[in-house]
């Protein structure tokens, strides 16, 4: 049985509604039955079977932040777009709550691609996806799964899985540093277990100390205040339970990027803290592969993180409306 969800009905984004496209919520499950919950936005007065894009992320956030103002601009450039709450967050289901996976979470996006393909709205031969921020990682590893998938736009990207396990720029990448990381993790696990609840991480710190790095200061000016704060966003608010780091440690998630055949582009901000991350997985998946023609990495000059979290006149939707339509004619 999938857990039925109470969705919210009034509009609740951080970002206002475009009346060149209809709205509603839905509901799909995943093939670990858990329910998730998205928003469909959907080009007024469309006829036929559309092209469909699953959109997620960022990592932390919720529907109705970044994710959903991508979905939104994409219905008004023709393409039927879902925006989706992952697993164990937001208006979606899953128990505990605040846990991320590496492997459940990139079921998600295909999940995604289950209930597009099964919309007679949706023209099944032209489905993508776009992931943001840490979503743009899951996004990457579930295009070198699900043959489904036609094209991949990855945002402003992280990978989840090194950061936790090398830290920033790699600078925690040696054995003895995970293990102590791999230590106090396990402890947690200990105290949760024996408290009966989960301890979380914190989302993004606040107040904001004098002393924080760039990279903090850009991730509080979204998440807290009222550009980009919401209720049910875990870095608006507590973060992710502590222990769910311990996957990311042990699971690589860009393994095969090497093998997707599909179409890829990496869009990131030449001033990004996190500008690494793409450029290294743009050179593993072209470098010596028989399938870098069709990916693309776009470098924004200029352009800090969270510029591609919502700012409209940063973000390349002409650009990646024009990737998408090329992808789905050679598909």
């Amino acid at each position: 049985m999938v857990q039925e969800l109470k969705l919210t009905q009034e509009w609740d984004k951080v970002f206002p509604k475009d009346e060149r496209v209809d709205h509603e919520k839905a509901t799909f499950h995943n093939r670990y039955g858990i329910a998730l919950a998205c928003d469909v936005y959907r080009p007024k007065h469309a006829e036929g079977s559309l092209p469909a894009i699953a959109v997620c992320g960022p990592f932390g956030a919720v529907k109705e932040q970044s994710s959903g103002l991508y979905a939104q601009e994409m219905a008004a450039r023709g393409f039927l777009a879902i925006a989706f709450d992952p697993s164990f967050t937001g208006e979606s289901g899953g128990l505990p709550r605040y846990v991320a996976s590496p492997d459940i979470n990139t079921e998600d996006f295909s999940a995604a691609v289950d209930y597009l393909s099964c919309r007679e709205d949706v023209d099944p031969e032209r489905i993508a996806i776009i992931g943001i921020c840490g979503w743009g990682g899951m996004a990457l590893n579930a295009a070198a799964m699900d043959t489904r998938i036609r094209a991949t736009v990855a945002s402003t990207m992280y990978d989840m899985t090194r950061v936790n396990a090398k830290g920033y720029f790699d600078a925690q990448d040696s054995e003895e540093a995970r293990y102590e990381i791999k230590k106090a993790l396990n402890a947690q696990r200990t105290a949760d277990y024996r408290e009966g609840r989960y301890e979380l991480g914190g989302g993004v710190v606040d107040p904001l100390p004098d002393d924080a790095p760039f990279f903090v200061k850009d991730y509080y000016d979204y998440y807290k205040t009222k550009r980009g704060y919401h209720v049910r966003s875990l870095n608006s608010n507590g973060g992710w339970n502590k222990t769910s780091a311990l996957s990311f440690i042990n699971m690589p998630i860009l393994s095969y990027s090497k093998e997707i055949r599909s179409a890829v582009l990496l869009v990131h901000g030449e001033k990004a803290h996190s500008c690494y991350f793409s450029r290294d997985a743009f050179a593993a998946m072209t470098e010596g592969s028989k399938y870098s023609d069709n990916k693309e990495l776009l470098i924004i000059p200029g352009a800090v993180h969270t510029d591609l979290y919502d700012r409209l006149d940063v973000i390349p939707f002409d650009r990646i409306c024009a990737f998408f339509r090329r992808a789905f004619a050679k598909a």
